[in-house]
């Protein structure tokens, strides 16, 4: 996919976001929340002493909250995109940030706080990436290599407006792997040749989004998730933290961390061998921010 068709994709889900909300605002059972951000960096040397060589990059990212709460129903949804881009004079042009996440969480209040739930989510990224300490450069996942969907139902409970906890007793998990290649390969779990491994388990999520200061937010989604089938006593997790910090009305800071461990990912070592790793992602930008 090329690098313009994402930019594209990301600004017109952007306005279909902005203009969704101007739609449903004045309902005050609905909660909305987003932000975008472009963050760009260059680097340009002539004759310099200490070496170095010249670079461009940019890290663009959205996130977007509805949730409506009325009477006895609880929706909440959630959408998050980032693509970023590293080029240098030797390496040439590297990903260094990709994301696709959405979720859909609906409950009907059995008591106080506490719903019968419904959940689907959604987890992949938009280009092709690759291990760049290999050489020729080894193609590691695309679109929908891995994608992850997930459904089930269980329980939601959300005691305060900042923090929701929802276990699903219940749960499928879908790991697509729909490049050929990668799927020869037996990638991310599945049988080599085949394109989709399916789980059947339980999963927790817990999701704090909070303004602890003000304009400075934190955003945190941990997912706990066990396979009912194999291996029950592995806990496959997924931790995502955003700390967002407002400097006026057009400028921010943000730092985002994500953190892995699904035991059916095998990452190669320097000795050859593979098997699944805790997997670590910070991202720091500094740059134009809107939040609506």
């Amino acid at each position: 996919m090329k690098k313009s068709m994402i930019l594209g994709l990301i600004l017109s889900v952007l306005s279909v976001f902005v203009y969704g909300e101007e739609e449903v605002k004045k309902d005050s059972s609905w909660t909305l929340g987003g932000m975008a951000a472009l963050n760009l960096s260059q680097i340009n040397l002539s004759n310099w002493a200490a070496g170095g060589e010249n670079a461009v990059g940019f890290d663009v990212s959205f996130a977007y909250s509805a949730d409506y709460k009325k009477n006895k129903h609880l929706w909440q949804n959630r959408l998050e995109l980032a693509y970023g881009l590293n080029q240098t004079e030797t390496d040439g042009t590297k990903k260094t940030n990709d994301k696709i996440y959405f979720s859909s969480n609906y409950g009907y209040e059995l008591a106080k706080n506490l719903y019968f739930s419904s959940m689907v989510n959604f987890n992949s990224q938009f280009a092709k990436g690759y291990d760049y300490k290999t050489e020729p450069r080894e193609l590691i996942s695309r679109f929908m290599s891995p994608g992850y969907l997930m459904g089930g139902i269980g329980l939601t409970w959300n005691p305060k407006k900042y923090f929701t906890a929802t276990f699903s007793a219940l749960s499928w998990r879908g790991t697509f792997v729909t490049s050929d290649e990668l799927s020869e390969q037996g990638a991310y779990g599945v049988t080599p040749g085949k394109h989709l491994f399916s789980e059947m388990g339980g999963n927790l999520k817990l999701e704090v989004n909070y303004e602890f200061l003000k304009n400075m937010t934190i955003y945190s989604r941990a997912d706990f998730f066990s396979n009912y089938l194999e291996d029950t006593k592995n806990i496959d997790v997924r931790w995502d933290v955003t700390l967002n910090m407002k400097v006026n009305k057009w400028f921010s800071a943000n730092i985002s961390t994500n953190m892995i461990y699904d035991n059916d990912t095998k990452i190669a070592q320097k000795d050859g061998s593979k098997g699944p790793r805790l997997q670590f992602k910070e991202v720091l930008g500094i740059g134009f921010q809107v939040n609506f």
